[in-house]
């Protein structure tokens, strides 16, 4: 696959994940590029659901919406509690959870907090 091609196929991706999660009303998106600190995953995206509920069902459509395009899906985790579902597509890791679970990770200060220390990005 040519970067080019790479790159057009992820964006895509990208755009069906949010897609999907905005359909079943998800809300706080974020789309973090990851790959230059690590090659597990290319993008972490996490969104944020109004109850455990409306986690799994997020979750769900985003599994629904990408088979519908013909992406695989690697695995799902925490589709029994809600709380946090996570949703592997290999090149892209969904986050799904519920405001009180996503304030305490806090993924996306982690994540950038250890991009900065990498050197990636500049801090104020």
């Amino acid at each position: 696959m040519t970067v080019e091609t790479e790159a057009n196929y992820l964006d895509a991706m990208k755009l069906a994940v949010i897609d999907a999660l905005e359909d079943i009303k998800g809300f706080d998106i974020a789309v973090m590029d990851v790959r230059k600190l690590t090659n597990m995953t290319s993008y972490m995206i996490v969104a944020s659901a109004t109850s455990s509920r409306q986690a799994k069902a997020m979750g769900d459509n985003v599994r629904e919406k990408l088979k519908e395009k013909g992406y695989s899906i690697r695995g799902t985790e925490g589709e029994k509690d809600g709380e946090w579902v996570l949703v592997d597509l290999n090149d892209i890791v969904v986050h799904i959870m519920i405001p009180t679970t996503r304030a305490y990770y806090n993924l996306e200060q982690l994540w950038g907090d250890a991009e900065a220390r990498r050197g990636h990005i500049k801090t104020a």
